[in-house]
Order: structure tokens, then sequence, then C-alpha cells
């Protein structure tokens, strides 16, 4: 099973709407996905308490991520890096277990124009900390804005086309990461 990380917990997020474009192509090639969200985060994970004893309601968020054959990124540049929650999320998860030796694709979303190619280098080098192994067919996404229709879907063909390509590799890369 690939988890699928969105990385921010800002509610109705871009990256929440990216992620669910995306899932949905994993879902049609036969690999859904189990979604990660930060935006559903319990509140007591944040109490300073929590480093030394994880309150039982993020057993379910560890519990995905010890389970899962490859993980999947989605995550915005906010202020040139990648959120604050999504690093502190890291630190919350058991180390190293929950990420050694497992793949790790990217998707970076941005409004402006970097497409969040700092954050993905960022955490590209946290994850070979983390003893990860990272997928190389990361999909950036500069001015989302322009990118997504009335409905909240990515309208942009040749984006689209990105993620399907990067799909069905990342998801012969768990395979072959699991044999």
């Amino acid at each position: 099973m690939i988890a699928q990380l969105v990385a921010t917990n800002r509610p109705g997020s871009n990256t929440a709407k990216v992620a669910a474009h995306v899932a949905e192509i994993y879902a049609a090639k036969g690999s859904p996905l189990h979604i990660v969200d930060l935006h559903k985060l319990p509140p007591e994970i944040f109490a300073p308490t929590s480093y030394a004893e994880k309150p039982a309601s993020f057993a379910p968020f560890q519990e995905a991520m010890s389970n899962a054959s490859g993980i999947l990124v989605v995550t915005p540049e906010y202020n040139g890096g990648f959120p604050g929650v999504f690093k502190y999320f890291v630190d919350m998860l058991k180390f190293p277990e929950t990420f050694s030796g497992k793949p790790f694709a990217f998707v970076g979303l941005s409004a402006g124009g970097g497409g969040a190619v700092r954050p993905v280098e960022q955490f590209s080098t946290l994850v070979t900390y983390l003893r990860g192994v990272i997928y190389p067919g990361t999909v950036n996404i500069p001015g989302i804005h322009g990118h997504l229709n009335e409905k909240d879907r990515l309208k942009t063909p040749e984006i689209v086309e990105r993620l399907e390509k990067q799909a069905e590799g990342f998801i012969k890369f768990v395979e072959k990461a699991g044999k």
C-alpha cells in the first residue's frame, strides 16, 4: 500500500485538491492510495508532552506510515520551504523504522513560479537522513492557481500527463523495492 502524505494542515488547501486528483490517478491504475492528511492531525499531538508519549489518537497516523510500502508526498511551498507541520509530523514518527528503506515520490506545488522545488529538495535531504529511497520523477507545479478549474481539479493536460507517468513509474518502483 502506498501512503499519500498531504503535507499541510491548512483547511481547503490547494495541496489537498491536487492530492485528491492524484489519488484518483493511482486508483485508476489499480493502486489506491492510503491518504494521510495532516489537516486531520489530532490537536493533542501538539501538546509538548507528545514528544515523550504519543497520544492514542496519533496511532492511526503512525500505523499508516509504518505499514506503507511507499510514500507519495504532496507538498506546498510556504515561504521558500515545506510547512512546519510537515516537519513536526515527521518528528513525531518512530525513527528510523518508519522510513528506513521506503521509496518516496514527490509532487510539489506553489502559487509562485518555483513549483515547490525548494521544499522538495529540502525534504529529499531529510528522506536521505531518514534512510528512505527517492524516486527520480518529481512533479513540480508552479502557479497552481492557473492549473485548477472551477471544480478544483487540475485542468492542464501536460501536468496531468506528468502525474500519470509519475504514478506508473512510482508504482513499479515501489513493487521492485518490496522484492
